[in-house]
């Protein structure tokens, strides 16, 4: 699965109808929606989008003809295994009526090449994990969570040491798991085990 790197657009006319394609990154259904809501032109005829975020998607017509706009932009994001990402596809009516087919063919098609014009990039699912540590593998620890690309989350030091809360990349939990129990003569309590 990919996502995209940053907003992207793409503008096409058909017919003498403007369309515009924006999209973007998003990591929740509320993220894509406060998005679109910025993403909106008062003078637009439509704003037909649609998001996909794991299992969760929605698409909105906007007043075309149902299944003509929003679904064959999700279909534009679903053929591209895209994930994670949101999509408006914004027309300004230029006075040729484009028919059901017609509509579903510009929508789909914006969205599809704003989507290709786009960089893509892997999505990297991220893993939360606490430890516990005595006070004399801290420095080990830390820094060989800083060469295995973990991220500190929170530290909470007690009578017997530092418990510690990171995130890394799920692909690294393992190869991580063992260079600490290494690195700390295996002194090292995974808490979430």
């Amino acid at each position: 699965m990919q996502t995209l790197v940053q907003l992207e657009t793409f503008e096409a006319e058909i017919k003498k109808s403007r369309f515009l394609a924006l999209a973007a990154p998003v990591d929740s259904p509320e993220e894509a929606l406060a998005w679109l809501s910025e993403h909106h032109h008062v003078d637009a005829s439509h704003h037909c989008w649609a998001y996909r975020i794991g299992q969760l998607y929605r698409f909105n017509d906007d007043g075309e003809p149902t299944g003509s706009a929003g679904k064959p932009i999700l279909a534009a994001i679903d053929g591209q295994d895209l994930d994670r990402v949101v999509c408006v596809v914004i027309r300004w009516f230029g006075g040729t009526k484009l028919g059901v087919g017609g509509l579903v063919r510009a929508y789909g098609g914006t969205a599809a090449q704003c989507l290709r014009n786009a960089t893509h990039a892997p999505i990297v699912m991220m893993t939360t994990h606490r430890v516990r540590i005595p006070f004399d593998s801290t420095g080990a620890v830390h820094a060989l969570l800083d060469q295995n690309h973990a991220t500190k989350l929170s530290e909470n030091w007690t009578e017997s040491g530092l418990e510690l809360e990171f995130e890394i990349a799920e692909g690294a939990v393992e190869f991580l798991r063992d260079t600490l129990r290494d690195g700390t003569s295996g002194r090292i309590y995974w808490m979430d085990e």
